[in-house]
């Protein structure tokens, strides 16, 4: 078990975040007083996968644990400005703008 992850039950789950991806990523998600968190690192993959695939959180997968604590802690974060944060260090690290495009890639049709 790797910080709080089973890894069959992870396995299960494509896109998880590398070990590099995390490190990254790990900097930016300091612990600020309050209890500490379990695994920010599941959190942040489980944040990931709603926003790539466009479910509602209550179908978020049980690998990833409850959603309603994973949904907390992504308030939490937006409220604190940690996404701008992490989205300024991501427009300035210089990487491609194709491997930081995130495109919506749902339909809506309206009724005549």
């Amino acid at each position: 078990m790797i910080q709080g992850y089973s890894l069959r039950r992870a396995a299960l789950i494509r896109g998880l975040m590398t070990d590099d991806e995390w490190e990254y990523f790990e900097a930016f998600l300091v612990h600020r007083g309050g209890r500490p968190p379990r695994n920010h690192r599941r959190v942040l993959d489980a944040v990931f996968w709603v926003m790539r695939t466009g479910v509602p959180w209550r179908d978020l997968p049980e690998e990833f644990g409850n959603w309603n604590s994973i949904f907390r802690q992504f308030r939490r974060w937006a409220d604190s400005g940690v996404w701008d944060v992490i989205l300024e260090a991501l427009a300035g690290s210089g990487m491609s703008d194709a491997a930081l495009q995130m495109i919506d890639a749902t339909v809506i049709r309206a009724h005549h």
